[in-house]
């Protein structure tokens, strides 16, 4: 879709452009600024903003009485999932975008034309990260619609964006990788929709650790999910501290370095 417009333009750009070829960060400027244009031209930023307010209302909604009732200010209490869950969007984008690359044979076109080999990943990585930005601020403004504050100051409420932004592009990262992989958009978008789905709904993003069975409160509280939820509500609220925001940051670093690595393979290596 947006990506096939992209990807079709870019090898013709750097033909047009042949002062880029001088420097690899003109290359990834034009290359990064044909992806965003596209994204925006083709309505790929409109539905950055769509599917916050999707999930604002998907989520809040339905439960709000219910968790009200039992003293939880669920407008503070579910935010986090929302940002987390529309951060799993822009990875699911990246991984789309990577994989047509590679299904059409543009990655190893690039390959052989005077382009860095750390490029392309580079501008589809930066492209994501604005598509990230994008969704997050229309998330918040959804958010203080149904009365979500930050009320633990401006450098917490920073540190949320921050945060939030880096558990979407440690996650771009690997889909990347694996859309350049796998080279089957389609295929690929359903296999990340099902553990996106798993984590997110058997995590404390939506509801209390308390609520769900004894023998499964151990995974839900320690998987990645919840933790991250949890620094993020920390932070919106009371501020967190280093007790609460060691974890989920090893889990950023540990995804990063898990996936640069393997996303840096899948980009440079030859079909």
């Amino acid at each position: 879709m947006t990506a096939a417009t992209t990807t079709s333009t870019a090898p013709a750009l750097f033909e047009a452009l042949p002062e880029a070829r001088l420097s690899s960060f003109a290359q990834w400027r034009a290359l990064t600024g044909r992806i965003v244009w596209t994204m925006a031209t083709k309505g790929e930023l409109i539905f950055a903003v769509v599917v916050p307010l999707v999930f604002t209302v998907g989520f809040y909604l339905p439960l709000r009485l219910v968790m009200n009732f039992q003293g939880v200010h669920y407008e503070q209490y579910v935010m986090p999932i929302i940002v987390l869950q529309t951060m799993s969007f822009t990875m699911m984008s990246n991984a789309q975008r990577a994989a047509f690359e590679a299904l059409t044979g543009l990655s190893t076109r690039l390959q052989t034309m005077p382009i860095g080999l750390l490029v392309p990943l580079s501008a589809r990585i930066a492209a994501g990260l604005v598509r990230s930005v994008v969704a997050l601020a229309a998330a918040l403004v959804f958010g203080y619609v149904i009365g979500f504050r930050f009320s633990a100051g401006f450098v917490q409420a920073v540190l949320f964006c921050l945060f939030s932004l880096a558990v979407g592009t440690a996650l771009a990262i690997g889909a990347d990788a694996l859309g350049s992989l796998t080279k089957s958009p389609e295929a690929l978008s359903q296999a990340l929709t099902l553990p996106t789905l798993i984590f997110g709904m058997l995590s404390c993003g939506f509801v209390p650790e308390h609520s769900f069975p004894a023998w499964i409160r151990g995974f839900v509280r320690n998987q990645p999910i919840s933790q991250f939820s949890f620094a993020l509500r920390d932070m919106a609220a009371d501020g967190v501290t280093w007790q609460v925001l060691w974890v989920p940051l090893v889990w950023v670093v540990g995804l990063t370095l898990a996936f640069v690595p393997l996303a840096v393979w899948a980009s440079v290596r030859r079909s």
